[in-house]
């Protein structure tokens, strides 16, 4: 695996932001009542992670280290603007459906973390590849919640019908307490294939290398004693 495919595994799977990290979690339980809307909000912080990891990581020897912070949020804060004024011009809708979550971007702990612990130590081809890493998962994550969310509470997906005309909808779900629930469900989900997954290999990889010599074997998995 390359670097650079390393970082969107990274992004999406391993430290996936809103189901492994849980950074970002305002917009997350905010604007997630629909599908739409977390794939909206989680391309925006794309767009906005890769450009301002881009800019830091290329500019990360001239920024003074004591004022590292600072310049990050100026950086952070531009793309931002630029992103909203786009929104409002092109896709007014989505910029009203957002609202506040727009320019609180600026200071998304995933954003700042993100320039923190790796733009600005690393080069620019890896940071802009974390950048899009990071925000694949974020929004693959908004997306997911918002998706069952509007399922569930609206017997729709991406605005369109789905349910049949008796389904009742359980409006609980388009609401605040149904966002906890649906991160709380579909990080469960998570967390419980992620460890079938890791039984499965560490059994896998004791099983094609262990060769019952443990004499000449350097683990302590004691595996002759059996």
């Amino acid at each position: 695996m390359n670097k650079m495919t390393e970082r969107l595994y990274n992004g999406l799977i391993k430290e996936n932001p809103t189901f492994v990290l849980m950074l970002g979690m305002c917009p997350t339980l905010a604007v997630t009542t629909s599908a739409i809307n977390g794939v909206g909000m989680g391309l925006t912080t794309l767009v906005i992670l890769a450009m301002s990891n881009l800019i830091i990581s290329a500019l990360r020897k001239v920024i003074p280290g004591g004022v590292r912070v600072p310049a990050f949020i100026v950086i952070v804060a531009s793309f931002v603007t630029i992103v909203q004024f786009l929104l409002e011009a092109y896709i007014p809708s989505l910029y009203d459906s957002l609202g506040i979550y727009i320019p609180l971007i600026v200071v998304n702990c995933i954003i700042l973390g993100r320039a923190e612990s790796y733009a600005s130590k690393n080069p620019v081809m890896p940071s802009l590849f974390d950048g899009i890493g990071m925000g694949l998962g974020f929004t693959v994550g908004l997306t997911c919640i918002g998706a069952v969310r509007e399922l569930i509470g609206a017997g729709q997906l991406f605005g369109f019908q789905i349910m049949p005309s008796a389904y009742e909808p359980v409006t609980i779900f388009i609401l605040a307490p149904g966002a906890f629930l649906v991160l709380a469900m579909l990080t469960a989900i998570q967390n419980k294939v992620k460890i079938n997954a890791e039984k499965k290999g560490k059994a896998t990889k004791i099983g094609s290398g262990c060769t019952g010599s443990c004499d000449s074997c350097g683990s302590s998995c004691k595996g002759g004693e059996a």
